[in-house]
């Protein structure tokens, strides 16, 4: 799995600019925050994503990242 971490804060996927909108990212999301937009890039709603992975998992092509750290208290 490839995690990057930039900080403190909630973990959230990020696209980079090489997703080539195949959609099997789609639907792998238990709470629907992946979509392919206009059939050209996989977009997050940041809002809802929690960090899961599964996205991430299931990208053949390997632009899907799971970013952030969780707080520490």
């Amino acid at each position: 799995k490839r995690r990057c971490f930039m900080g403190i804060g909630r973990k959230k996927a990020m696209v980079t600019g090489e997703c080539v909108a195949c959609g099997c990212c789609e639907g792998k999301c238990p709470l629907n925050a992946v979509e392919v937009y206009k059939g050209v890039i996989a977009k997050v709603d940041t809002g809802r994503c929690v960090g899961c992975g599964r996205c991430a998992d299931h990208c053949p092509a390997q632009v899907i990242f799971i970013c952030g750290q969780e707080a520490v208290s």
